[in-house]
């Protein structure tokens, strides 16, 4: 009699822990909680809000740009141009936020542009380097850090911030680009591009080459003395 009963005492414990090993590496494993957890299969909420960031994941990683339509280009008025900058060159004036194309020695087409705010405004020469239409849109990673909600990528389109057309300056992340936005023009707001409308970002595009002259400046000679003497007369008052 005293053998059978450690023989059952030796044998009874087994079993639990048998069972307990294949819970959790059978197929229904998720059943099991180790002790003080709480055991439930995976509700049909949690699956739809995973499916939700996932989608929303993706869809950061490209965004449609939208829309290509036909946009005519404009050219804007010819005034007089007393600088000694190369024909066939952009000149921007960042302070008047004006860009120039010199058609000849004297005379150039002025064109109103955004540009870089406070902590972005840039000076220098660069060169166009290329020329794309409906250029897609990567955002770089120093903006994608300030802004976690920009895409990786846009796609071109009329929602593109890049516009109709692009030209890339250099080996920068520069542009002259398109836009759609016109009441952002006469402004400093952009992170250094420089930001014209559709039709006469096509029309400046059509008369630039790859190679064209890119020369940015703070002013122009005539505009600082126009602003000393706006400094003196606000003095004077």
């Amino acid at each position: 009699m005293k053998v059978v009963l450690v023989s059952v005492l030796i044998l009874a414990p087994l079993e639990p822990c048998m069972a307990q090993s294949w819970l959790t590496r059978g197929a229904d494993a998720r059943y099991y909680a180790p002790p003080g957890h709480s055991a439930r299969s995976p509700r049909p909420d949690d699956r739809q809000k995973s499916s939700k960031r996932e989608k929303k994941k993706q869809a950061n990683l490209v965004k449609d740009g939208g829309t290509r339509p036909k946009i005519a280009p404009k050219a804007p008025s010819l005034v007089a141009f007393p600088h000694s900058f190369p024909v066939r060159s952009i000149v921007i004036d960042t302070s008047r936020r004006k860009l120039y194309f010199v058609v000849e020695e004297g005379r150039a087409y002025e064109y109103p542009i955004a540009v870089g705010r406070t902590g972005f405004s840039w000076t220098g020469t660069e060169a166009v380097t290329r020329k794309r239409t409906w250029p897609d849109w990567r955002p770089p990673a120093a903006m994608r850090a300030r802004d976690p909600s920009l895409p990786k990528k846009m796609t071109g389109g009329v929602r593109n911030p890049l516009g109709a057309i692009a030209l890339y300056l250099g080996d920068t992340e520069y542009r002259i680009h398109g836009t759609n936005d016109t009441e952002s023009i006469g402004s400093a707001q952009s992170s250094g591009c420089f930001r014209m409308i559709n039709s006469a970002a096509l029309h400046l595009a059509s008369l630039v080459d790859v190679g064209t002259t890119v020369t940015v400046v703070d002013a122009l000679p005539a505009a600082q003395q126009s602003e000393r003497k706006d400094k003196r007369a606000n003095q004077n008052n």
